[in-house]
């Protein structure tokens, strides 16, 4: 262990392994389920304030399990350049982490209870799956974020699940389906939601390409097969274009269709933050360069996030 890390105090090591640079982003996917719910006329604060809390408290577990599978695994060496991990940097017993994150995420569980009640069945579903994938990411016998799919796992739950369970657990509160409906009420249509979800799933997905393209020579002598490992650096890059592109053209669509207009077009106001991080991830490898770029991506998916919501609410 370094001196760096050696001087850190125990409750700083806590801060940095929730790595609570991470929350904006984690917030980002609620705040647009949000804007669409006050379009549609069907927000409901406290669903909306539940699953806000139930959100960050994944992403805390997610954050939390990663530190300790990814140290345990052997996959954080001295060699890696990304920001410090306290159970590899031996700041925190392992124990302590895992511990941590059994009860961040019992703390989501919690939450969810009130979710699921007034969500049912599809809330249920959705919550189980995404601690099981928060965990199984990077632990388990066969870690999934070591076999490529963790881009996929982004996209989906911090991003298309995110939004669309946002929406939906508000658009349900606010119908006749009472409490524990067992399916999706037919009164409520989600294909908005889905295709809204795109941009905040999608920048998401960037950061964690911004960190596999950071990590790629330590995650490949790890035996860490990310797709930035196993298709290089090239492929990455192009993968984060489309990302951050499909980002900019979602609000476009939006604003061609009448019922919300030009007020969609209100995150491309952030688009001069993604084009100067793009800039950064087409010529740098090295986590000098990556590791700010890693908390612009960050607060680009937050920003666009809370102006496409903005967008989306002022055409209630």
């Amino acid at each position: 262990m370094s001196t760096a890390t050696a001087d850190v105090s125990k409750r700083r090591a806590w801060v940095m392994a929730a790595r609570p640079q991470t929350l904006p982003a984690g917030s980002a996917p609620v705040i647009v389920g949000a804007g669409l719910a006050l379009h549609d006329g069907v927000f409901a604060p406290l669903p909306w304030l539940a699953a806000l809390a139930g959100a960050l408290l994944l992403q805390i577990g997610t954050n939390f399990a990663n530190d300790y599978y990814d140290a345990v695994n052997g996959a954080d060496t001295d060699d890696r350049e990304g920001f410090t991990r306290v159970t590899a940097g031996g700041l925190i017993p392992a124990q302590q982490v895992k511990y941590a994150m059994a009860a961040a995420y019992g703390f989501a569980v919690v939450v969810g209870v009130y979710l699921v009640a007034v969500g049912g069945v599809p809330i249920l579903v959705v919550g189980l799956t995404s601690i099981a994938a928060g965990i199984l990411y990077t632990g388990g016998p066969y870690p999934y974020g070591y076999r490529g799919l963790g881009d996929l796992f982004v996209f989906v739950y911090f991003g298309v699940v995110a939004v669309t369970g946002t929406y939906y657990v508000q658009a349900v509160a606010t119908s006749d389906a009472g409490l524990f409906p067992t399916w999706l009420p037919s009164e409520i249509g989600l294909a908005t939601a889905v295709v809204a979800s795109l941009p905040a799933a999608g920048l998401s997905t960037a950061i964690l390409v911004v960190n596999n393209v950071r990590d790629r020579e330590t995650d490949a002598e790890a035996g860490k097969r990310t797709l930035a490992v196993m298709f290089g650096y090239r492929f990455s890059r192009l993968e984060f274009l489309a990302l951050v592109g499909m980002a900019y053209v979602v609000p476009i669509g939006f604003a061609l269709d009448g019922a919300f207009g030009l007020p969609a077009l209100a995150p491309l106001l952030s688009l001069p933050l993604a084009v100067s991080v793009s800039k950064t991830v087409l010529r740098r490898t090295d986590g000098e360069a990556l590791n700010p770029a890693l908390e612009r991506v960050g607060q680009t998916v937050f920003a666009h996030s809370v102006l496409f919501a903005l967008g989306l609410a002022l055409t209630a």
